[in-house]
């Protein structure tokens, strides 16, 4: 991870300007290895725990919160056949996912219902879009949700490969942060899903186990806010270091002697300890999850749910705190767009409104008066 964070760094500010599909970097990461690292041995991958898979999701989006995404995001594909798919669909998708490199996309988003579904001779037919697919671009899979009804036992997930006839993908992510994780819509027209391109059994909803999807979902999340706070807490030490004037009244002749300076930093440095000790305890707290297997009962779930929004309600709320806050360490200087120091809380302020906060909140506190647990069949 550290040469490839070193290969990336010098053009991230340059490529976050310019948004579009970051084709030298995703082949970076496909070289690297890192793609297999949630893979089983037995099929060639690495089979690393999801704590030291998602830290490195917050390393990497200290200095390219774009990747970072489509790293976290890869992961998940692979979780979703490791929960949802048949043992063999699991083999033989992971295999060819290892010698192919494979980059996975998805078109999963389960709010987006302008996707209809038709039965056919071996199969569905696919037609309309489905937006917010990170990955899409350049991937060599998609992960395709749909739904055969309205309970959460109708869902289906199906594993396609992005060049399938009928599908388009649209280079219409133009959004304001993660200006780099090729988000836009993919189109289908009359997309053939055959019934062995469905993952299952088990298939989705079908126990407590199937239902992590979603936890890992959120620490994903979690982790891009942490390692965007992180990524700009240190660039602005750094900068203030090297670049920041002192300020006249502060009767100091290095900027970071200034008391003011220090006691925002050091707000800001508090802060995010007691963000990232929350976090790495939902990390450690989910690998026990996902080590229990079938035995995960509801209660561990719905507990380990509470867990993982806490973390991620105290991740987003600090790191919006220190990717605007930055700013008073480095001055009106350095807000000139070369240095790039407002992409942080871009990035962060885009993907906190991937479902808001306060629900977020309101899950954990509904917990609190009354001992309810999130719904594992929705966002929780």
């Amino acid at each position: 991870m550290a040469q490839l964070l070193r290969q990336l760094a010098p053009t991230a500010v340059a490529r976050d300007a310019a948004g579009g599909t970051a084709l030298a970097e995703r082949q970076l990461l496909r070289d690297s290895g890192l793609l297999t690292l949630a893979i089983p041995r037995e099929w060639g991958g690495q089979q690393r725990g999801w704590p030291e898979i998602l830290r490195l999701v917050r390393q990497l989006a200290q200095v390219d919160s774009s990747l970072a995404h489509l790293f976290g995001f890869q992961h998940l594909q692979v979780a979703t056949l490791l929960l949802f798919g048949a043992r063999a669909q699991q083999e033989k998708y992971l295999r060819a996912a290892v010698a192919g490199k494979w980059f996975w996309g998805n078109a999963v988003n389960a709010r987006d219902t302008r996707l209809s579904v038709q039965p056919t001779d071996g199969g569905y037919l696919l037609d309309g879009l489905k937006g917010f697919c990170s990955g899409a671009q350049d991937s060599d899979v998609l992960n395709v949700s749909f739904s055969l009804g309205p309970l959460p036992t109708d869902g289906r997930f199906a594993v396609i490969p992005t060049d399938r006839a009928g599908i388009t993908l649209h280079d219409d992510w133009d959004n304001m942060g993660q200006r780099q994780t090729d988000s836009g819509t993919v189109e289908f027209k009359q997309v053939l899903i055959r019934h062995d391109d469905i993952l299952g059994p088990p298939g989705v909803a079908s126990r407590p186990r199937a239902t992590l999807r979603n936890l890992i979902g959120q620490l994903v999340l979690t982790e891009i806010y942490l390692g965007n706070a992180l990524g700009a807490l240190q660039s602005a030490v750094d900068h203030a270091r090297e670049q920041v004037q002192p300020w006249p009244m502060a009767g100091v002749q290095h900027a970071v002697d200034d008391p003011l300076l220090q006691l925002q930093a050091g707000e800001q440095w508090i802060a995010l300890q007691a963000a990232t000790a929350l976090a790495d305890r939902a990390l450690d707290h989910f690998q026990q999850a996902w080590d229990a297997g079938e035995a995960l009962t509801e209660a561990q779930r719905g507990d380990l749910a509470i867990t993982v929004a806490a973390a991620r309600v105290q991740a987003g709320r600090t790191a919006l705190q220190v990717t605007s806050q930055i700013f008073e360490l480095i001055g009106a200087r350095a807000t000139a767009r070369k240095h790039g120091f407002d992409r942080y809380w871009r990035n962060v302020r885009v993907h906190t409104l991937h479902d808001p906060l306060e629900y977020r909140k309101k899950a954990v506190g509904q917990w609190v008066l009354t001992g309810q647990l999130p719904n594992p069949y929705g966002y929780g």
